[in-house]
């Protein structure tokens, strides 16, 4: 890839509802390729459609991408040279370039109604034509191109509803080169002749789009794939403005797939197989519904930002874990794939997992600390601490530590079923008696050895096989059928808390299984 021009790049959402994950994984993008070439990274709202204007939602994507870890150089928050980046706020300068392509005889003034619009698209699609306001169809509406120019005169100064749109040529290719599609060639026999300028003087996407980023200096545009069929538009912009020789590298990501790879991820999908579409959550400010967020989810935002880098991104070798750092030292445009990336809900649970099992005990103690405070749990760190060592390979969420591990912190509240059905016998509960008496030979600070060495002696001179014992020993000091290693975690709650769990277990068990 070229970067002879200096790397700036931008993310420019629209404040319209919550970010999808897949915004996110736009933006990470763009953010990997700026650092890599030491560029400038920026964040622009293009907030020119006032009527889906969301409440919140600016204050929302801000958050969301400072959690995942993707920093702005300049934008809303961080100012810059090129400010306001806000579009709302940039309108006076759109109008001037609308008006310089209607000079050009590049563009024209379109005075048609609503009912216009739509006789046009009933009498087309009577026609079996495509119903489009298009280099035929305009030459019927009532525009710049159709009527005298007293009359355009006459309508402009009395102040007549108007639109301006760009006057496509009838047939020619339109060709530009994406990083990851290759060459693309479109006729504009196959556009439209799009509204540039609105009637309330804001500008549409199209071409607030195009001079934003020329006057940003954009040197490379990183979108969805669901902009490729605008970009030869952009692209005549870029033309009709005099600008072609400046526009940006453009790179059109492929699509973020249902987990069966049929259609665009969405919200629903999200609904109906229990995992988080949005990083943060979102409460609608009209209807109150709440949607799940990857943050409140117990997602770390490193396993997040290391999960949708390689959801349509494929790294040089096999290498599946990365921090920041390292994404950024491998990243590039050329190996983002064209075909669109099957959402995998078990295996972000599997990096979520993985960051989970190399984070630093005290980090992780900090994050649980209200949750084991909050259940009035009397514990110090240190023993937090060793919780945390001994169930983090067993939960793929931190606060799964102190919800699934409760038991290090508080007798069992039951005892698992399929286990008493199958392994509690009519004399399970003398072994469990025996079992005590050998746990209280041990010494107050016995480790797992002494506890599996005084099981084993115990089982022998019982004349038990160790199998038919071992789990039904999990179960009376967990209640759970699997956990962590059963000698560590005995040896962890400590001799003086088994003993009576042992007892106890020995009376119920046996009482609800005879």
């Amino acid at each position: 890839m070229s970067t002879e021009r200096p790397v700036r790049v931008r993310f420019a959402p629209s404040p319209t509802g919550p970010l999808h994950i897949g915004g996110v994984r736009t933006a990470l993008y763009n953010y990997l390729l700026a650092r890599k070439h030491g560029g400038t990274m920026i964040l622009r709202i293009e907030d020119t459609d006032q009527n889906r204007f969301v409440p919140g939602a600016e204050q929302y994507i801000v958050e969301s991408l400072k959690w995942v870890g993707i920093e702005f150089d300049e934008g809303v928050e961080q100012g810059g040279p090129h400010a306001p980046y806000r579009q709302s706020e940039r309108k006076p300068m759109y109008a001037q370039y609308a008006y310089e392509m209607i000079d050009k005889g590049l563009a024209y003034y379109a005075f048609d109604t609503e009912e216009d619009l739509d006789q046009m698209r009933k009498r087309l699609e009577a026609s079996k034509m495509q119903p489009a306001y298009d280099s035929v169809s305009r030459m019927s509406m009532k525009n710049s191109l159709t009527l005298p120019a007293d009359e355009v005169k006459a309508r402009l100064d009395r102040g007549d509803n108007f639109v301006i749109r760009i006057k496509l040529p009838r047939k020619e290719e339109v060709r530009f080169h994406d990083v990851i599609r290759g060459w693309v060639v479109v006729n504009t026999s196959t556009m439209d002749d799009k509204v540039l300028l609105k009637g309330d003087g804001m500008p549409t996407y199209h071409l607030a789009n195009v001079v934003d980023d020329y006057l940003m200096g954009i040197s490379h545009v990183i979108r969805g794939e669901e902009w490729l069929p605008s970009a030869p538009l952009h692209v005549m912009l870029y033309r009709y403005l005099g600008w072609e020789e400046v526009m940006p590298q453009f790179a059109h990501l492929p699509l973020l797939l249902k987990p069966e790879g049929n259609g665009k991820l969405s919200k629903r999908d999200g609904d109906r197989l229990g995992f988080p579409v949005f990083p943060l959550q979102w409460t609608d400010p009209k209807t109150q519904e709440v949607s799940s967020g990857y943050r409140e989810g117990g997602y770390y935002p490193e396993a997040v930002a290391n999960m949708l880098a390689l959801l349509g991104w494929h790294p040089s070798g096999n290498q599946e874990l990365f921090s920041m750092e390292e994404l950024i030292a491998e990243f590039s445009l050329e190996r983002v794939s064209k075909s669109g990336a099957k959402f995998d809900v078990q295996k972000a649970l599997w990096f979520n997992q993985q960051y989970l099992q190399r984070k630093p005990l005290h980090e992780q103690y900090e994050l649980l600390k209200p949750q084991v405070e909050a259940k009035g749990y009397d514990a110090s760190q240190e023993y937090v601490e060793q919780v945390i060592a001994l169930m983090r390979e067993k939960v793929q969420f931190a606060k799964e530590v102190v919800e699934e591990g409760y038991y290090f912190f508080e007798v069992p509240k039951s005892y698992d079923e399929e286990v008493i059905r199958k392994k509690w016998k009519a004399e399970t509960g003398n072994h469990m008696v025996g079992l005590a008496d050998a746990f209280a030979a041990l010494a107050d600070n016995a480790v797992a050895e002494d506890f599996e060495m005084a099981f084993k002696s115990y089982c022998e001179i019982a004349g038990v096989k160790t199998g038919e014992l071992l789990q039904p020993l999990r179960v009376a000091v967990s209640g759970a059928p699997m956990g962590p290693p059963i000698w560590e975690m005995i040896a962890l709650i400590g001799r003086d808390f088994i003993l009576p769990r042992l007892h106890t277990a020995a009376d119920k068990i046996t009482v609800a299984g005879a």
